[in-house]
């Protein structure tokens, strides 16, 4: 950064590292001809083809895509990461670790963002937690997640001072035949 006294600052890329942001000796360190900062630029699609052969790396970056996040760099700092990006960044830590089941996992929105195939992808990770023996609330007015669920408790019947009481509660198909649920109508659209 070259601050300059009355005009914004400029930036150029290191002359040394190119902007890689490692020194010269690391950046000499490779990989099957790739450097830190070339792994790094990968996004995790690319990683997980570039690192097949290594089966904890390759499952690691597997979890990370069936959440949806394959479009991600694997250097992007976490301040770029959306509200929904950075909640399946966790989920896919979560994921990784060992399946112990009993855990409660509490998602708000998750699927903020999602095309329709990874919203998918997202519902089949969750699907394996409650199979794996977890318990998994998800606050979300996609409804299709919402008809994919065990149980939904719809509060309202409007937002903030008009909310927060039980409008319906039970299986998709009961809550899409409540009388004064907003979300009746939507929810049935889906389930038909």
């Amino acid at each position: 950064m070259v601050e300059l006294l009355f005009l914004p600052s400029v930036y150029a890329p290191c002359p040394t590292c190119h902007g890689a942001r490692y020194n010269a000796d690391t950046l000499k360190i490779k990989y099957r001809n790739k450097s830190i900062a070339d792994v790094l630029g990968m996004t995790v699609d690319a990683a997980w083809e570039f690192f097949a052969d290594e089966p904890p790396l390759h499952r690691s970056l597997t979890i990370v895509r069936e959440v949806g996040l394959g479009y991600l760099r694997l250097g992007q700092p976490a301040t770029e990461l959306s509200g929904g990006e950075a909640q399946r960044i966790k989920l896919a830590t979560e994921l990784q670790r060992v399946q112990r089941g009993d855990t409660l996992y509490v998602l708000d929105e998750p699927t903020t963002g999602l095309h329709p195939a990874d919203v998918e992808r997202l519902v089949a990770q969750l699907d394996g937690l409650v199979d794996a023996g977890n318990t998994v609330i998800v606050v979300e007015h996609n409804m299709r997640v919402a008809a994919r669920s065990d149980w939904i408790m719809d509060l309202g019947p409007g937002a903030g001072d008009e909310g927060g009481y039980l409008v319906a509660s039970g299986p998709p198909h009961e809550v899409a035949k409540a009388s004064g649920s907003r979300t009746a109508p939507y929810l049935s659209r889906v389930l038909v």
